[in-house]
């Protein structure tokens, strides 16, 4: 197959991403995916993974622990949803990298935005190796055809085992306790903040969202006598907790929570995190917000669970970052940890992409997170006046927003969050069904300049016009607004 033909198949399927509104516990159903997965020989029973589910900070808690096992040496598969620019980027692989400073000093700042991305050719060549099995599946199978998420999903797994990672880091789609990545038995799995998000979907109370959530915690190992999940947890509402202490108890699973059995400690230039085994000082990210630091804490949970497991990775850590494993486990040690902390690279999110004007992009699409993103704007880069300066050096005089936001959304809630912080507002719509018209998302800002614009081309031309060389343009509301707002065009398959 070409790979134009190769896109082709796959966007025959059903793909609920684009989806606004649809019945989910009746459309999405793990036995389909479960059932095809033994139609290839289960290519996901031999993976070492780790899984991460949540409402925010999940994509970041991923990549930190993905770039941090690197940076210890090993071959590391990394599986994201949804994607910014090129549908690729949900499937990577990050080789082992010989440590390039010396032991304590500052590691080098990342170059590649999306390393590791799954080339054409090899999606091309998986496709039309699994196609005939697809196909006799959604023949026979009693529970209808797969969806697109449940078809790329098992691809990833068949190429992670087929490329012998040493390690696996999934982050789910949507949910948990029916997403199609929780066909696995992890080594751990780690629950970012919950918060309200997919109402429809999920349910409208915490407690029904976090059930939803923490489907993901298994009671045990497949094949694996005695051996727990490790299970490390974000600070939680009262309500979300209660659910994840319950499932863990429920399971026999152990259960490690962040303020509680795990600490981060902020400091002027950076932070120390005490976790269950060790204390790590001098850390530092290169991603802005005082949210990332606990998705930082959450990921080194999850890698020293690591050290409570009898697995056997294929790498000889040794030789690349001159550290020792202890017999039973893994143990990654400080440098390792530093190293990719530093390294860890999660376009679209608090990303600075242009200082004249300064431009920052953010996929931030629901309270919480357009709540954690206004913060942390008003953190770095505070506006004239303010008591500190912007990254960049000196002070925005204006926000200019460009904002579109997803139909299935809490429009009201994200625009009420992020309104007060603007002095235009430029509205307009990604290319995707789910788009909110900008029209509608005009009832939320009264008294404010406003702008409707039909695409975010348009809406971009029309900020960089708006924009003196000290205002600050902030794209956000929905990651497929930010891909488009990036790359200057519509998102690539």
């Amino acid at each position: 197959m070409t790979y134009p033909e190769t896109i082709q198949y796959l966007e025959s399927f059903i793909n609920y991403e684009n989806i606004p509104a649809y019945p989910y516990k009746e459309s999405i159903k793990l036995e389909r995916v479960k059932n095809f997965l033994v139609t290839i020989n289960n290519p996901q029973g031999s993976l070492k993974c780790l899984h991460i589910a949540g409402t925010k900070g999940k994509g970041s808690t991923c990549v930190f622990i993905a770039y941090i096992l690197r940076q210890a040496g090993y071959k590391v598969g990394l599986y994201t949803s949804p994607y910014l620019s090129d549908f690729r980027e949900r499937i990577r692989i990050l080789a082992p990298r010989r440590r390039l400073h010396a032991a304590g000093s500052t590691p080098q700042a990342p170059r590649d935005d999306f390393e590791g991305m799954i080339s054409r050719k090899d999606l091309a060549y998986l496709v039309e190796r699994l196609r005939p099995a697809i196909e006799k599946s959604n023949k026979n199978s009693k529970y209808g055809p797969l969806s697109f998420f449940e078809v790329y999903t098992s691809l990833a797994f068949v190429y992670f085992k087929e490329e012998k990672v040493d390690f696996v880091v999934l982050e789910t789609g949507l949910g948990g306790r029916l997403d199609a990545t929780n066909v696995v038995n992890p080594l751990a799995a780690a629950i970012t903040p919950i918060s309200y998000e997919h109402t429809q979907k999920l349910g409208s109370t915490l407690r029904e969202i976090a059930t939803e959530k923490a489907g993901i915690i298994k009671s045990r190992r497949s094949g694996v006598t005695g051996q727990e999940l490790i299970v490390i947890s974000a600070p939680q509402e009262k309500e979300a907790l209660e659910v994840i202490r319950q499932r863990c108890k429920e399971v026999g699973a152990r259960l490690y929570e962040v303020n509680k059995d795990i600490f981060c400690d902020t400091k002027k230039s950076g932070f120390d995190v005490r976790g269950a085994f060790d204390k790590y000082a001098n850390l530092k990210i290169r991603l802005l917000g005082k949210h990332q630091l606990i998705n930082a804490t959450v990921a080194i949970g999850a890698v020293e669970a690591l050290r409570l497991h009898n697995i056997n990775p294929v790498r000889n850590t040794k030789a690349i970052t001159g550290e020792n494993k202890i017999s039973n486990g893994v143990n990654v040690g400080i440098d390792a940890i530093r190293d990719g902390l530093y390294r860890a690279v999660w376009p679209g999110r608090c990303e600075v992409v242009s200082s004249n004007p300064l431009i920052v992009l953010d996929g931030a699409q629901n309270i919480a997170s357009m709540r954690a993103l206004k913060e942390t704007i008003k953190e770095n880069f505070s506006a004239a006046g303010g008591s500190r300066q912007r990254r960049e050096g000196g002070k925005y005089k204006r926000l200019i927003l460009v904002l579109g936001i997803s139909s299935d959304k809490d429009i009201k809630g994200i625009c009420r969050q992020i309104c007060p912080l603007a002095d235009q507002v430029i509205l307009t719509q990604a290319n995707n069904p789910r788009a909110t018209r900008p029209e509608k998302l005009a009832e939320y800002f009264s008294g404010k300049q406003v702008y409707l614009t039909a695409s975010v081309k348009e809406a971009k031309r029309k900020a960089l016009s708006l924009a003196g060389k000290d205002d600050l343009i902030l794209a956000t509301g929905s990651l497929f607004v930010v891909g488009e707002f990036r790359d200057g065009s519509q998102r690539k398959r």
